[in-house]
């Protein structure tokens, strides 16, 4: 297995290519036949009960920030376009290779919310759920300095941000149950397992580069990691880094022997819902309060106040050029960036309890009074989870013209972008099947990987009752 550390940090201007973000679906808070609802708000129950199909039953892909692939991946003028290449590429001028890149924070999240099982039925005085789910969050947030450090713009001083990148993985077994309290309100809750698979953390703070002479670069500031994923052996180089100092140990690969958990933790979901009147209704909700406690975490850390970096080698425009993929490419800048980082491995540091990102919702619904049928909606969503987080706003019209069909389209505006979504929700006797976007999908590339990052999609069946 290639370095984690390395493509940890490789994701922070990489991971876009692969991207997978998936995140409830907020287009259908107010869609009232929506069996998943109570991923939202534990509030929300169901007319009658449902069996997600496994795997199919809720599938959500998408991506969300303001950092785009296309920033990264232009076509090779080399060959008039029919291969790829990334902006570090020498025939990409300056200009048009940053122009992608924003002046302040780079912002790229991705999460992945897979159903492996989800129930739901009217039982114990309300509506109860049970769920078996595999989730992944991962996000990076990189400042303009570093792509124009990269791509060498012929500055001698650089001085970057605070720069982070964050990922976990786990799976989790979760029960929920909502009731009636008085005729007006209801509350709901869901207790969730959580099964930790992998998790990493690592930040650049007060990054300064200063060029040392025409082909060598001087860095100093600080850089720490935390890497816990069971069975991971880190393997260093030994590199000199200062002729008077002599060498450093920093980390350049890593094996994996197999997947295995990483640790355990509980997280909870509080919600309610208040009928102010036969027209409006106010819910409000917070899910994923809690952490997930992570065995064996190891310390990645730079030890020494400056080293020496030979810098972001170009590919060289004389490399076989069938040869030289664009997979190679991102390698050989895998290497550089580890390089670049020079963490050196502290070794196992015992457990580390982190959260996995909470998210607040809150929203009004008001209902036709003399058309019931259509409803208007705004809902308002914040995602804590410190450089990472994000709130949007959105509001739907939300229509229902027969017993078996809901939807509605929606307009949001976010902390990365404005843009409409929809959901399309059907449900005749004995199947549901819903599909819908949060944000409308935009131009993609041959490989049908959308070129902005604020896309996704979300579908499934169940069978119901």
């Amino acid at each position: 297995m290639k370095s984690i550390a390395k493509y940890i940090l490789l994701a922070g201007t990489l991971v876009i290519a692969a991207n997978t973000m998936a995140q409830e679906l907020n287009s259908a808070y107010f869609t009232k036949d929506y069996k998943f609802r109570h991923d939202m708000n534990p509030a929300f129950g169901n007319d009658n009960g449902y069996f997600a199909m496994p795997v199919v039953g809720n599938i959500n892909v998408g991506v969300r920030g303001n950092l785009n692939l296309d920033a990264f991946i232009f076509d090779n003028p080399l060959n008039n376009g029919y291969s790829k290449t990334t902006f570090m590429n020498p025939e990409i001028p300056v200009d048009k290779a940053l122009k992608g890149f924003k002046k302040g924070k780079n912002i790229f999240l991705e999460d992945l919310n897979l159903t492996v099982l989800s129930l739901g039925f009217k039982g114990f005085g309300g509506y109860s759920t049970l769920e078996v789910n595999v989730k992944e969050r991962a996000g990076l947030s990189l400042p303009y300095d570093l792509f124009a450090f990269m791509k060498n713009v012929g500055n001698e001083t650089y001085q970057f941000d605070d720069m982070a990148v964050r990922g976990q993985a786990y799976g989790e077994v979760a029960f929920g149950h909502s009731r009636n309290i008085g005729k007006n309100l209801r509350v709901g809750a869901k207790v969730k397992l959580a099964i930790g698979a992998g998790y990493g953390n690592i930040d650049l703070k007060n990054v300064k580069v200063d060029l040392k002479n025409t082909d060598q670069w001087t860095v100093s500031g600080n850089a720490k990691g935390e890497i816990s994923i069971g069975g991971v052996e880190f393997k260093t180089e030994q590199k000199d880094y200062d002729a008077k100092d002599g060498t450093y140990d920093y980390v350049n690969d890593a094996d994996l022997d197999g997947v295995k958990v990483s640790g355990f933790g509980m997280l909870f979901d509080l919600g309610a819902i208040y009928k102010v009147n036969d027209d409006i209704t106010v819910s409000a909700s917070v899910t994923d309060l809690g952490s997930i406690r992570w065995d064996n975490t190891h310390l990645l850390q730079t030890t020494v106040e400056s080293f020496t970096f030979n810098g972001f080698q170009n590919v060289s425009v004389n490399e076989d050029r069938n040869d030289n993929t664009l997979e190679k490419q991102l390698d050989k800048y895998g290497d550089d960036l580890a390089d670049f980082a020079h963490f050196k491995d502290m070794g196992d540091q015992g457990a580390r309890s982190v959260g996995v990102g909470a998210t607040a919702r809150v929203g009004v619904e008001y209902t036709l009074p003399n058309y019931k049928a259509l409803s208007f909606g705004a809902l308002g969503t914040h995602r804590f989870n410190g450089p990472m987080s994000w709130t949007e706003g959105r509001v739907s019209a939300n229509y229902s013209p027969f017993n078996w069909i809901d939807g509605g389209v929606n307009f949001s505006a976010s902390t990365f972008t404005t843009s409409v979504g929809w959901v399309l929700n059907i449900h005749p006797k004995l199947i549901n099947v819903y599909v819908g976007m949060d944000h409308i999908i935009g131009k993609m590339s041959k490989q049908y990987v959308p070129l902005t990052s604020n896309a996704n999609i979300s579908l499934g069946v169940s069978v119901s009752w």
